[in-house]
Formats: C-alpha cells, sequence, structure tokens
C-alpha cells in the first residue's frame, strides 16, 4: 500500500541519527518486556495466594517478599526506561521536524520558473507545514509511546505461548481480528482522505491568495464572491472528510467493545480450562493481564494509526515537492562563470515553454563588451524569455548562449547570477527593513556602501524621511513605500551588487518624469563598463542603446541604433509612430 510506503519513508529520514533510533529501539524493546512481566508476576500472585493455606506463613512471606520486591524493581525499571525513551524521543522528532523544513526550504528555492508557475505559494508553505508536522508526530508517538506496542504484539505477545498456548491462541487470535479491522478501513478510507487533504491544501492556498491581494479584492468588490468560494472549499473538504471519520468512529467502538469481550473470552474459555486442569488460576488472571494491557496499547495505536492516515495526504504532498526535480540541471562540478570582457552571445537560440508554443525561435545576437543593447517590441514577441534564458531560468530547446565564450550549462548557477544584476519591473521587495532588502544585493555591504548606492539611485532622501530610517519594514512585497520608492530601492539593490552585466526590465516604469530622469543618469554611470541590457516599452529610454533589437513572433526582425532604425520606417518605426500618435 501507499500509506506503508510513505511511511517507511517518513522513518527513513532518521538516517542519519540511526543509532538514536536504535537506542529508541532498544528502550522500547525494554519497556515492552517489562510490560509482558507485570501480568505474568500479578498472576504469580494471585496463584501464591490461593495456595496460602498449604503453605508454611515463613515460606508464604518470603515468596511474598520475593515477587513483590521484584515486580517494584521491575516498575521503577520501567519508568526509568520510559523516562529514556520520551526524552530522547522528544529531541529527536524535534530536531528532524526543523531538519526536513530546511531541506524542503532549500530545495524549493532551487526549483525553476517552470515549477513555481505551477505551485502556488500558500499552498507550498501548506505543504511544508503540514508534511513536516506529520512526520514530527509520527516520529515522537511511534518512538514515545506505540512502538512498544508494535514489539508487544508482533514478538511478546507470541511468548505467552509458554505459559498457555490454549490461551495465548485466543488471545492472538482477538488481536488478529482488531489488527484486520484497522487494514480493512484504511483501504476503505483512504482515497476519500486524500481527497479531503486535497481541498484542505486548496483552502490554504485560496486563503493566501485573496489576502496576498485584498487591495484588489476591495476594490473591484470581491469580498462576498472570495467568501463563498472560500465556503464552498470548505463543503468540499467536510463531503468528504466526514465519510472517513464516520469509519474511524465505528473502529473506535468496535475497539472499546473489544476489550469487555476479550476479557470475557479469557475468562469463559480459562475457566472451561481449569475445570479441565488446563489452565490455572494465576495463568488466567494473568491472561486477564495480558488482554487488558494489549486491548487497551492496541485502542492507543489504532488512534495513532487513524492520525497518520488522516496526515498520509500531507505526507505524500511533502515528499511530492522533495521530488521535484529542476529542469535545469547543473552538471557535477560546474566549473565558475570566469567574466572578463562580458560579451554575451546568443547562437540560434530556440525555446518553448512546457505548455505553450514556441516563443523564441532562431535569435541570434551578440552583445560586445561593455555595449548597451535594448529590446523591444510587443508584449509576448520574446524580450523577458531572452533574458530569463541569459540567467538559465530556463535552457533552451536548441542553440547555445554563452558568456565570454563559456557555455551557460558549463558554469554553475551560483556563479552565474552572481554576475548578473537585474532590476525587474516590479521591486520585489521581501517583508523586511529596507536595510535587509538591499543587503541582498551584497550581504556584507557597510553602511557607507549602502548610502553610496541609494544616493546614485536617488532612494537615501526618502528612507532617511522613514520614521526608523534604513530599519524600517516596507511591508509585504514592500507595501508600505510608493511605486517609485520601490523601484527606486531595487536599483540601489542592483548598484549594490556591482555586477558585470546588467539586465533592466524596464527599470524606470515606475518613476514620474523627474524622478526618471534623475535615476537615468545614475543608471548612465552605472552602465559604464558594463554589457547592459535594457528590456523597454517606452522606447524614449532606449534611443542611447548602441543596439537595438526588435522583437516580433520570438525572433530578431529588426536591429541597429535608433535614428537607423527609425529612417528604415520597418517594424521599429511603427513602434515609434504608436507610441507618437497620442501626442500629435
Amino acid at each position: 500500500m501507499s500509506f506503508i510506503r510513505t511511511y517507511l519513508r517518513v522513518l527513513g529520514a532518521l538516517r542519519p541519527n540511526l543509532w538514536t533510533a536504535v537506542a529508541l529501539v532498544v528502550a522500547n524493546l525494554l519497556v515492552a518486556g517489562l510490560h509482558f512481566v507485570d501480568p505474568l508476576l500479578f498472576g504469580r500472585v494471585i496463584e501464591m495466594l490461593t495456595q496460602a493455606g498449604t503453605m508454611a506463613p515463613e515460606a508464604l512471606w518470603r515468596e511474598a517478599a520475593t515477587l513483590l520486591g521484584l515486580w517494584a524493581a521491575i516498575g521503577a525499571l520501567g519508568i526509568l526506561a520510559n523516562i529514556v525513551a520520551s526524552v530522547h524521543a522528544e529531541r529527536l522528532a524535534h530536531r528532524h521536524r526543523l531538519a526536513a523544513m530546511n531541506r524542503y526550504f532549500g530545495h524549493v528555492l532551487t526549483l525553476p520558473p517552470e515549477f513555481h508557475g505551477d505551485a502556488h505559494s500558500g499552498r507550498l508553505v501548506k505543504v511544508m507545514i503540514g508534511g513536516a508536522d506529520a512526520m514530527f508526530g509520527l516520529w515522537l508517538s511511534f518512538f514515545r509511546d506505540h512502538l512498544s506496542t508494535f514489539v508487544s504484539a508482533l514478538v511478546l505477545l507470541p511468548l505467552t505461548a509458554l505459559l498457555n498456548w490454549r490461551l495465548a491462541l485466543l488471545l492472538m487470535a482477538l488481536a488478529a481480528l482488531f489488527c484486520v479491522l484497522t487494514v480493512l478501513v484504511i483501504l476503505r478510507t483512504e482515497e476519500g482522505q486524500r481527497r479531503a487533504q486535497r481541498f484542505q491544501i486548496q483552502l490554504a492556498g485560496t486563503a493566501q491568495d485573496a489576502l496576498a491581494n485584498v487591495t484588489v479584492m476591495q476594490s473591484f468588490t470581491r469580498l462576498a464572491a472570495e467568501q463563498t468560494m472560500f465556503r464552498q472549499i470548505i463543503q468540499q473538504v467536510i463531503a468528504h472528510q466526514f465519510p472517513v471519520l464516520n469509519w474511524w468512529a465505528l473502529v473506535n467502538v468496535m475497539t472499546k467493545a473489544a476489550s469487555t469481550i476479550t476479557v470475557i473470552a479469557i475468562v469463559v474459555t480459562g475457566t472451561v480450562l481449569h475445570v479441565r486442569g488446563q489452565a490455572s488460576v494465576g495463568e488466567i488472571v494473568s491472561f486477564m493481564g495480558f488482554a487488558t494491557l494489549l486491548i487497551g496499547r492496541l485502542d492507543g495505536a489504532m488512534v495513532f494509526c487513524a492520525q497518520l492516515f488522516q496526515e498520509a495526504a500531507s505526507l505524500r504532498e511533502f515528499f511530492a515537492v522533495l521530488d521535484a526535480q529542476s529542469t535545469v540541471v547543473e552538471k557535477p562540478g560546474a566549473a565558475d562563470l570566469v567574466v572578463n570582457a562580458g560579451e554575451v552571445t546568443f547562437e540560434d537560440v530556440a525555446f518553448a515553454y512546457p505548455k505553450g508554443g514556441m516563443v523564441l525561435d532562431g535569435v541570434d545576437f551578440t552583445a560586445a563588451p561593455g555595449s548597451v543593447v535594448a529590446l523591444v517590441g510587443h508584449t509576448g514577441a520574446g524580450k523577458s524569455t531572452a533574458m530569463a534564458l541569459l540567467q538559465r531560468m530556463w535552457d533552451p530547446q536548441h542553440g547555445r548562449i554563452s558568456i565570454d565564450g563559456q557555455d551557460l550549462r558549463d558554469v554553475s548557477l551560483e556563479s552565474l547570477r552572481r554576475n548578473i544584476g537585474v532590476v525587474f519591473q516590479e521591486a520585489m521587495l521581501l517583508n523586511r527593513t529596507i536595510r535587509e532588502n538591499l543587503l541582498i544585493g551584497k550581504p556584507d555591504a557597510s553602511q557607507a556602501e549602502l548610502d553610496a548606492a541609494c544616493v546614485v539611485a536617488d532612494a537615501q532622501e526618502f528612507i532617511l524621511r522613514q520614521h526608523d530610517g534604513y530599519d524600517t519594514m516596507v511591508g509585504e512585497r514592500g507595501a508600505s513605500l510608493s511605486g517609485g520608492q520601490r523601484q527606486r530601492l531595487a536599483i540601489a539593490r542592483a548598484l549594490l551588487k556591482d555586477p558585470p552585466i546588467l539586465v533592466l526590465d524596464e527599470a524606470t516604469s515606475a518613476l514620474d518624469a523627474a524622478t526618471e530622469a534623475r535615476v537615468a543618469a545614475a543608471l548612465r554611470r552605472l552602465m559604464t563598463g558594463r554589457t547592459t541590457f535594457i528590456i523597454a516599452h517606452r522606447l524614449s529610454t532606449v534611443r542611447d542603446a548602441d543596439e537595438i533589437l526588435v522583437f516580433d513572433g520570438g525572433r530578431i526582425v529588426e536591429r541597429g541604433g535608433f535614428d537607423a532604425l527609425v529612417a528604415r520606417r520597418g517594424r521599429f518605426a511603427e513602434l515609434v509612430a504608436t507610441q507618437l500618435s497620442p501626442a500629435l
């Protein structure tokens, strides 16, 4: 069953602490053994009391003291073993829960846009927390409470045959019936629980999506509609979850009844065997103790299995994300990119998104070291995709992209992206302080370097006006700042990185005319000596570019300087005319 495979994988995650897990298994073996001895000693005491009339008082006291002393010692040892198992189970579970979250988070960060385009961020967070919490519950409950139960059922229960094989067979048959019932319920409800979990994850994603865009929801009066959608998903969760809960409630009731039925069966069978001389009173009492202990533990194990079963879908989602493979694979032992001049070459590059048509087809150009290359064209023409390929967010299906003659597929991803600075159309600020957002560009930057970058980006003045200066929180996606302020921080972040290759993706689109002029001057200083790519819709921003590449339908249909392209009266001239016509 996939249920079993999932939990074997969860236990396999403990491999780095294998010896701790082994020690916990040994401790639980000891606990199970001590629990097995408990009813046995109780039966011996009852047997001794039934024979008290035939024993000398001194012998009776001596045997009673021995049995009670042994019982007390075993009880103390059992308490000690439980303490050791509990303490180390807690530490093991907490340590590996955090390690699992760290592994998941690190893996998701490395996955390419193809994955993140299909995966909702709210869903990913829900899967991370749900999966890690489920594993924590499994590790803690299993090693602290239930491993001894499984040891008792699989190893110690058959040993009761040495005491009285007839009563042992009855006890094992009742335990087997209980296990079969639990397995049947798991098989009956597994698919329903999986569907319920999918809707629960969808619930978290829908809530995160609406809350992250609450301004849009309010502006377009979507509040009632979003709440209706949320309520409909809740109804789906209930519709799929309640049948599962009904089955497990039935198991719970039958488990309670099984305790009474098992004890009665032991008493009736034991009485018959006693009359036939095939069981002593002490053996009957011991088996009553075994039955009570076993059914109580199996009851707890059933609750544990029900909890794990309900979490199985969360774990499958968690492992599915961990198993997701990047389409951008770094070669083993890839060398670091070495940028000496900064020449960028696209050679017959073709690319199509996995679920779409061709976006780039036969793109050829070379950006000379230190030159400024502008990419223009209508939305969807392929400009941003070409720059995404330069950062190796994707790999082309055909052709080659190189920097200073080094194929991007032969160098490490970290070294490639370290040498490219990007100012996006959206500032993409984190919900942290201004300082922390800037330090993404250079984590070890000094205050003087921060100040210098912000002055060049025309951001220093508004930063100092904030109530906490550089330590002001910017809010989710920089919501507490204006669009122009966010963009200037993004420019300062790229300035701080000081890369040899720049990509300016509509870098000044959110600025007013006066601020744009100041920042454009700063960017011109920054671009000196660097290979720079400008993605632009406002064609006035690319007038001074060394070369303009006009994209249309994924191809470069024109190239040249601004004036030459306008004079050619081709595609670029049409774009210029389109932008100028409202002003005429």
